[in-house]
C-alpha cells in the first residue's frame, strides 16, 4: 500500500500510555479474564459486556510523560490514519444513495486497557467497534499478533481490520446492528450465534466493497493487497481460532465465521462493490 502524502483522518483518539482508573462498579478481574477466554477460542465477547445498558465505570488518567511511540508505531499510526480516512471517503459517496448520511467514527488507540461506552476493554480481545459511542478500538499490537500468531502480516492485513471495523460502524447506521441485536434477545443462543456470523461476515463484505472503491477510485490498493487481505480474513476465522486454542471445532458456537467464509465474503464485496451483494441475512448458504 502506498500511503504517504495521503490525507490522513483527523478522528483518532490516542490514549496510548492513558492508565485506566476505576471510578465505579465495573468487570472484576474474573470478569475481565473471562472475556480474555472467550476471545482465545474464538467468540465475540461484547455482547458479554452489557452493551445496551453499561455505563462506563473507568475514567482514563493521563501520563505523566507523554507516550514514546516508536518509529514502527509510527509507520502503523500512519497507515491506519490514512485508511480511516480512506474509508470515510468511501463511505460518504455510497451511503447517501441509501438515504443515509455518514457520520464519521472516531477510532481510539489504545495499549493495554481502556474503556469503551460498551464496557472495559483490553488488548486481548482485540480490535472491535462500539455502537453505543460510535467508535472504532484498536490497540496496535494487535497487528503485531496478527502477522506472528495468526499468519496474517503485511499492511493490507492492518487495513483489513481496520475497514472490517468501519463496517459495523456502517451497519449501526443503516440500522442492522439494532434488529440483530433485538433479534439476538428473543432466540436461544445458537441462534443468536448464527446471527452475529451473519453481522460479521456482511462487516467482510462491507470491507471489501471499500477495497475495491479505495482500489477504483484512489489507487490505494493493488491486487497484491487484495491477496494480503483475503489471507487475513481467512487468517482469524472461528474454525481456525477453536482449533488453535482448544484443538477441536464447534461450528455453533462460531460467531464470526469460518475462514472460508470469511475469505468469500470479503471477495464478494470486493466484486460487487455494492450494498446489496453483502446480504448475508438474505443468503441461504453463507
Amino acid at each position: 500500500m502506498d500511503v504517504e502524502g495521503r490525507r490522513q483522518s483527523s478522528n483518532i483518539e490516542d490514549r496510548r500510555g492513558m492508565t485506566p482508573v476505576r471510578t465505579g462498579v465495573g468487570l472484576s478481574l474474573g470478569g475481565v479474564l473471562f472475556l480474555v477466554v472467550l476471545s482465545l477460542l474464538g467468540i465475540n465477547p461484547l455482547p458479554f459486556l452489557g452493551v445496551a445498558t453499561q455505563q462506563p465505570q473507568v475514567q482514563m488518567k493521563p501520563s505523566s510523560q507523554p507516550y514514546q511511540e516508536s518509529a514502527q508505531e509510527a509507520k502503523l499510526r500512519q497507515l491506519t490514519a490514512v485508511v480511516l480516512a480512506d474509508t470515510e471517503d468511501t463511505w460518504k459517496a455510497i451511503l447517501p444513495k441509501y438515504g443515509v448520511q455518514y457520520v464519521e467514527p472516531t477510532l481510539v488507540l489504545f495499549s493495554g486497557a481502556t474503556q469503551s461506552g460498551c464496557g472495559a476493554a483490553q488488548s486481548a480481545m482485540g480490535p472491535f467497534y462500539c455502537p453505543v459511542d460510535r467508535k472504532v478500538y484498536v490497540d496496535m499490537s494487535f497487528y503485531n499478533d496478527l502477522a506472528t500468531r495468526f499468519g496474517a502480516p503485511g499492511e493490507f492485513a492492518q487495513a483489513y481490520v481496520v475497514a472490517h471495523e468501519v463496517g459495523h460502524h456502517v451497519q449501526n447506521l443503516l440500522g442492522t446492528a439494532k434488529k440483530v441485536s433485538d433479534m439476538q434477545q428473543r432466540v436461544s443462543k445458537v441462534q443468536a450465534n448464527a446471527l452475529s456470523v451473519r453481522m460479521e461476515l456482511q462487516a467482510d463484505c462491507y470491507a471489501g466493497v471499500w477495497a475495491k472503491n479505495a482500489q477504483q477510485s484512489r489507487q490505494l490498493v493493488n491486487a497484491a493487497d487484495i491477496q494480503v487481505g483475503l489471507n487475513a480474513a481467512s487468517a482469524i476465522g472461528d474454525d481456525r481460532l477453536q482449533r488453535q486454542a482448544q484443538g477441536r471445532v464447534v461450528p455453533d458456537s462460531f460467531t464470526h465465521g469460518s475462514s472460508e467464509q470469511r475469505a468469500r465474503w470479503f471477495r464478494r464485496g470486493i466484486d460487487g462493490g455494492t450494498l446489496e451483494g453483502c446480504d448475508t441475512f438474505g443468503a441461504q448458504d453463507l
